[in-house]
């Protein structure tokens, strides 16, 4: 076929939007973490922090087998908030991923270090430091992974 006679194609006629693993990630983990942060509220809604008194003695509620509080819901709806509203562009779910991966890994290493709670504001357990290594390395995948062929192929349209 001669490149003057390449089919067009009217617009919508063809797909050439593919997720792209970013994208997909943006939209998974967002709505779960928006999800989580709302029903953790039924588990525990208090706003305590550590602040002026004993520093280890941040106790949350479980929910599931993690220990939250209202602070740690909250970051949970913001944090999935952030990656739905910038999962529609690769470019943007990307930069969304990475920054994600970025803030996570260093809640990782304060809850790992401290073992008891993050800046003295939501309580954390084992299983949330797990989560949150988790959480980390998937973003950090996600985010770096390439686009990927986001093309199909379509039939040309009869004329």
């Amino acid at each position: 076929m001669e490149a003057s006679a390449r089919p067009t194609y009217a617009r919508g006629d063809r797909d050439d939007r593919r997720w792209s693993p970013a994208q997909i990630f943006c939209l998974v983990i967002g709505a779960t973490l928006v999800l989580v942060g709302v029903l953790g509220f039924l588990a525990e809604s208090k706003f305590d922090t550590s602040a002026g008194g004993d520093p280890g003695a941040l106790d949350g509620e479980n929910f599931i087998i993690f220990e939250v509080n209202g602070w740690h819901n909250v970051v949970h709806i913001a944090s999935g908030l952030f990656l739905l509203a910038l999962m529609r562009r690769h470019d943007s779910a990307r930069l969304a991923a990475l920054a994600f991966g970025a803030i996570y890994g260093v809640v990782t290493i304060i809850g790992l270090i401290d073992g008891h709670d993050v800046l003295g504001l939501f309580p954390v357990n084992p299983a949330d430091n797990v989560l949150h290594i988790l959480l980390t390395v998937a973003a950090f995948a996600a985010g770096l992974a390439p686009a990927g062929d986001r093309t199909r192929a379509a039939t040309p349209r009869a004329t």
